[in-house]
Formats: structure tokens, C-alpha cells, sequence
């Protein structure tokens, strides 16, 4: 049914979402429209307890296709991206990213934005976009949900990445295991949690978000007009992608 992605159920409690495009897991057009399917079709299972998203390979996801943020594939590219995470912000049953990589620019986005962020020692976090001249407007609209004070802005400013005892320490992930334990270790806590009442975890899970999410949706809606009428109509958004794509050094202009 799906060309880049997996779907996996362990009874009716528990699937996984594999992103199965390595080496590095890119999320192309297609991808993110297979990934918005999936989860439309997961929401719609009443037994679901929690879904684990997870990748294939060494690297959890490198980010968004740098080719689908040239000219018309642009508009398309965040509709789909962002339509992916409207559907997570409405989806009921638990959500677990398992990192064992590096995730980076929307691949960071998409595990930090699960429930919960399980890593390996050897996984790596960051949003590089600002090296292209760009920004991320998911982590903009909803890390500081999450991450502890202005690290949300470092990340976003610096572009550098840390590993996965920093990313846990400011809140962007939850349990961190030794690379050779982190496969047993992330299955038993998948299973210790879809072992506990599917009730309470969606209404404890919608609970939480009641008093944290004020309004991701808005948040969401002005990042992505700065970034699609703004940014993108920047000459620094077109010549970091020119660089990215063409193996240079960037020519920043500031405009």
C-alpha cells in the first residue's frame, strides 16, 4: 500500500510507523502524503493505544527534501508537512518516537513533536535550517511547549545539533538508552505503557494538552505565513538552497 513507509501492529494496542526510505529517511512530497494517510488511517482504529514512530536504517530522518523547497513544490511541500502535524495535534492514542540516529531539521520536528521521545546514546538532534537561511516553523510554533527556556531559540539560531543526554536534559526527549540496550529497553516501555487503560491515557493525553496547547493551531498558522510570504520570498532562502543544492559556501545578503 505504501511505497516509503511502513505500518506495523502488535495487536490491536499497539502500531509502528516506520519511515523506510533510507539511507536517511528524507521526507519528500510523497512521503509526507503517505505519512498523513497512515495516520488517518490509524486514527480511525478505536483500540489503538499508542503509536510508536520509528525509521529504518541508522538515521531516523535527515529533514524535508531540499528539492521540494524550490519554486512551485514549495507551497505544496509545507501543506503536506504541516498537515502531517495538524493530524498528530488531533490524534488520540499516545504517540512514541524512538530515535536511534540523527533527526534533523523535520525530522527533529517529528520525533520531539510525539508524546513522548525515547533515544539512543548515539542519536543526535538539531534544525540546521538557519544554515540554508531558513527557519523551522513547527519547532518555532511548538518546542517552547516543551524545551526548557530560550533553548528552543538557540536551536533555532544556531542551527548546531546535540546529542541525545542535551536534548533530554532541556525537555526535548525522555529516556535515553546505551545504543546496544535501547531496542529491548524502548519495547518494554512501549509495552509497560499499552498495557495501561486506553481510556486514561487519551484523556490524561488530552488533559495535558488542555493546559499546555494553548493554541498550537494558531501558532502554527502565523509561523507558516511568515515562512511561505516572508522567508520564501527572501533572496537568503533562494540562495541557501542554490548553495545546498550546488555543494558551496552561501552568499548571504541579508535580503
Amino acid at each position: 500500500m505504501y511505497q516509503t513507509i511502513r505500518v506495523e501492529s502488535r495487536g490491536d494496542s499497539v502500531a509502528r510507523l516506520v519511515l523506510a526510505r533510507p539511507p536517511l529517511n528524507v521526507l519528500d512530497i510523497a512521503m509526507l502524503k503517505e505519512l498523513c494517510d497512515a495516520v488517518d488511517e490509524l486514527a480511525a482504529r478505536p483500540r489503538l493505544r499508542a503509536l510508536v514512530i520509528a525509521a529504518e536504517g541508522r538515521v531516523f530522518s535527515a529533514g524535508v527534501d531540499i528539492e521540494d523547497h524550490v519554486g512551485e513544490k514549495v507551497a505544496p511541500m509545507i501543506a503536506a508537512f504541516h498537515g502531517l502535524f495538524r493530524r498528530l495535534a488531533d490524534f488520540e492514542p499516545v504517540t512514541v518516537a524512538e530515535v536511534h540516529g540523527h533527526a534533523l531539521g523535520g525530522g527533529c520536528e517529528l520525533a520531539a513533536f510525539c508524546d513522548l521521545v525515547l533515544a539512543s546514546e548515539e542519536a543526535t538532534f538539531g534544525q540546521p535550517e538557519v544554515q540554508l537561511g531558513l527557519f523551522p516553523p513547527v519547532t518555532a510554533a511548538a518546542f517552547p511547549y516543551f524545551v526548557h527556556g530560550k533553548k528552543t531559540l538557540e536551536l533555532m539560531l544556531t542551527g548546531e545539533r546535540i546529542d541525545a543526554r542535551e536534548a533530554q536534559r532541556i525537555g526535548l526527549v525522555n529516556q535515553v538508552w546505551p545504543a546496544e540496550e535501547f531496542a529491548d529497553e524502548a519495547a518494554s516501555f512501549v509495552e509497560r505503557l499499552a498495557s495501561r487503560s486506553g481510556v486514561a491515557l487519551k484523556l490524561a493525553k488530552k488533559a495535558y494538552y488542555a493546559g499546555v496547547d494553548v493554541d498550537f493551531r494558531e501558532a502554527l498558522d502565523r509561523a507558516e505565513r511568515i515562512y511561505l510570504r516572508e522567508l520564501m520570498a527572501s533572496g537568503d532562502a533562494l540562495e541557501g538552497i542554490d548553495a545546498f543544492r550546488e555543494k558551496r559556501e552561501p552568499n548571504w545578503t541579508d535580503a
